[in-house]
């Protein structure tokens, strides 16, 4: 991302974010081989924050295996890791929905690597709808993706760990600022709340079994979702916060590398929030702030 473009310029050349090229060399505050011998395994790997991490994981040292619902962006991302990076990190096409594919997957990333180190639970969406529009099946479908998804691959990987005996088993869950709400976004804000909630409950039962459980919570972050929301809703998003910007989706993958490498070594059960304050002050509308509080100032 270039904060030298204006928001408008953003909107109309539908930038957002760094590109791969970017991604490949931007600069981080990591060490270039600190997560050698780690091994990887995102959902939601092919896009957004999702590849990013990716990318960065990558440039760590780690091994890496992505997935999500289109093996065609997934492709996308590796073959991009391979060329900018010269690294092959694997692929395997499946939904979260489905307990027959998360365990699929699991297998897959088992049977490729020996073992996983660190399970990145990134995939998610949602639609911009008031709650009181909501139809019972998109309620569900969200509900399923964001919660009971998610749920299904921290069980399984929980599983393996425990079954194997394996020590050192860290699970990061990406959730969003729930605390105050999500206006318009009502489906995902119940999911992710009850991902945060499990998140803190699983923390302390699995810790017998040296598995740490965390989230990061990100705000009003830039990546090439923000193509789904109107003109009119981009143009608030950089002052939905005390820091009146936008973060990027570096900000988030160097949070989630925090939490993943020693320095998260004693971290578990807790929430780093990534959104430039906005949890303290100041709200997303994505379909646009409704006329009843234009007059609310935050």
């Amino acid at each position: 991302m270039n904060r030298d473009l204006s928001i408008e310029e953003k909107i109309a050349l539908k930038q957002w974010g760094l590109d791969d090229d970017a991604l490949a060399v931007h600069p981080t505050v990591y060490r270039n081989d600190l997560l050698e011998g780690q091994v990887f395994l995102i959902s939601g790997g092919g896009t957004g924050m999702g590849r990013t991490l990716a990318y960065l994981v990558a440039r760590l040292g780690g091994e890496v295996m992505i997935c999500g619902r289109r093996q065609e962006m997934l492709d996308e991302t590796a073959d991009g890791i391979n060329k900018r990076l010269g690294k092959q990190i694997a692929t395997h096409a499946m939904s979260i929905r489905d307990e027959d594919q998360v365990a699929a997957l699991m297998d897959a990333a088992w049977a490729r690597f020996g073992q996983v180190n660190c399970l990145i639970n990134n995939a998610g969406g949602q639609f911009v709808q008031n709650a009181i529009d909501f139809t019972k099946k998109g309620w569900r479908s969200v509900i399923d993706l964001n919660l009971n998804g998610t749920w299904y691959m921290m069980q399984d990987a929980a599983i393996r760990w425990r079954d194997t005996g394996f020590h050192g088993g860290n699970i990061i869950n990406n959730v969003a600022t729930v605390n105050r709400g999500m206006p318009q976004s009502g489906h995902t804000c119940a999911a992710r709340a009850g991902i945060i909630a499990m998140s803190k409950t699983v923390s302390t039962e699995w810790a017998p079994f040296r598995i740490r459980v965390n989230c990061v919570a990100p705000g009003s972050v830039e990546t090439t979702g923000f193509n789904v929301y109107s003109d009119e809703a981009l143009t608030t998003f950089a002052n939905c916060n005390p820091m009146k910007r936008t973060g990027t989706a570096w900000d988030v993958a160097e949070a989630m590398i925090y939490l993943a490498g020693p320095s998260g070594n004693f971290i578990t059960g807790e929430v780093l929030t990534v959104d430039g304050g906005m949890s303290q002050m100041g709200w997303m509308w994505p379909a646009g702030r409704p006329d009843y509080f234009k007059d609310i100032i935050g």
